[in-house]
């Protein structure tokens, strides 16, 4: 007979290594691609050590002269706070004593609200990644009840958002998104609320609580990991803007992070828009279209041997140029269960006839050598 402790024990030893795995592995091709480790993790923050320049104690002299005076390697000490990443799944009284007398029809119970969960994930830590920590996933450009937004992407039916004034005062929550136009790119909210120009739409409860993604990264006119960009320039990747899709604007980009920074691509991140012109550029000039197998079963295009991966989080006209052995997603541990005093998982919601479950991760993302990455723009068709 299933029971909610046998419902635990499941959750426990058979699926939280599982849906660890997917997680981190599965459902991004990026994050795939991004090492994950509890090095640097202090307390509630993470200070890293990141090196720049070269070592300055070499040179050349004479026979009986001097030696090169010592200059030892240049470090700046990145500082940011763990993130709270959380994933919950939900299980009815009814379900559970529905398939209390066959264990299969309790797996299936688990595996589609596990499924669900993979699904929020895949959508809102692939979000993420290309965000910029803000949680903003949108301005509204036309107002409205049903506004139109400038990052149509970000959103997704279902979802929970909280409305913020321009200057980034709260207004309200509860807005749950009942509809996304993709082609006229406004938005259906469940209740009928009007939302003026220029205001923001948040994920619920998440404003300035994101992980720093590739949108804070290529932000020049923030500071970031606690650190100056004015002071170290080093700290501003590569943005170009060319006028055309072409091999040699790619390459040049490539070239230039090998040149300047000692940075090697290995990752291609664009907007869908960007991969159709690619694709063009390849068959105007009769190129086969190369595609390879990442890490984690996913597969896409490549250039000269390095993956092209269309993702619909990066901006539209955007092609990012990455070394993703720079970023490290630095955790306090990995996916575990919220759990009580007495080590229990699922709870009672209050008020509610259902057990609910809550996966957490505390982390952040960094790159520690932020002049060797790159943003083009311009492309698409």
């Amino acid at each position: 007979m299933v029971t909610l402790q046998r419902a635990e024990d499941a959750l426990k030893s058979v699926y939280l290594g599982t849906v660890t795995e997917l997680l981190n592995t599965k459902i991004n091709p990026l994050l795939a691609k991004i090492e994950q480790t509890s090095q640097d993790v202090w307390g509630k923050e993470i200070r890293k050590a990141a090196k720049f320049g070269i070592n300055g104690g070499i040179g050349a002299g004479d026979e009986a002269g001097e030696l090169p005076s010592a200059a030892p390697n240049n470090y700046l000490q990145f500082v940011t706070t763990l993130k709270n990443l959380y994933g919950q799944i939900e299980i009815s009284d009814k379900a559970i004593r529905a398939s209390s007398d066959e264990r299969g029809a309790f797996t299936d119970l688990l595996n589609a609200e596990l499924e669900g969960l993979l699904e929020a994930s895949r959508f809102n830590l692939g979000r993420m990644l290309y965000g910029d920590g803000t949680g903003i996933l949108g301005r509204v450009t036309a107002m409205g009840s049903n506004p139109q937004v400038d990052k149509p992407h970000n959103f997704i039916e279902g979802m929970v958002v909280d409305l913020y004034s321009p200057d980034g005062n709260f207004i309200r929550s509860g807005l749950r998104v009942a509809h996304v136009n993709r082609d006229t790119n406004r938005i259906r909210f469940e209740c009928n609320s009007i939302i003026a120009n220029n205001h923001q739409l948040c994920v619920q409860g998440s404003r300035g609580k994101e992980i720093t993604g590739l949108g804070a990264l290529f932000d020049p006119t923030r500071d970031i990991y606690g650190i100056s960009r004015d002071r170290h320039p080093f700290l501003v990747p590569h943005i170009a803007e060319p006028t055309a899709m072409s091999e040699i604007a790619i390459q040049k980009a490539i070239d230039r992070l090998e040149t300047h920074a000692n940075s090697v691509v290995d990752f291609i991140a664009v907007s869908a828009d960007v991969k159709y012109e690619y694709q063009e550029f390849l068959g105007t000039f009769k190129r086969n279209i190369d595609i390879m197998e990442l890490e984690g079963g996913f597969r896409t295009l490549s250039y000269n041997g390095i993956p092209v991966v269309y993702d619909r989080f990066v901006d539209p006209k955007t092609m990012y140029l990455l070394n993703t052995k720079a970023f490290k997603l630095h955790q306090l541990s990995d996916w575990r269960y919220l759990e009580t005093e007495n080590g229990k998982i699922l709870r009672q919601t209050q008020g509610k006839p259902t057990y609910s479950a809550t996966l957490v991760k505390y982390c952040d993302l960094i790159c520690d050598r932020p002049n060797g990455q790159a943003k083009l723009t311009g492309f698409g068709l």
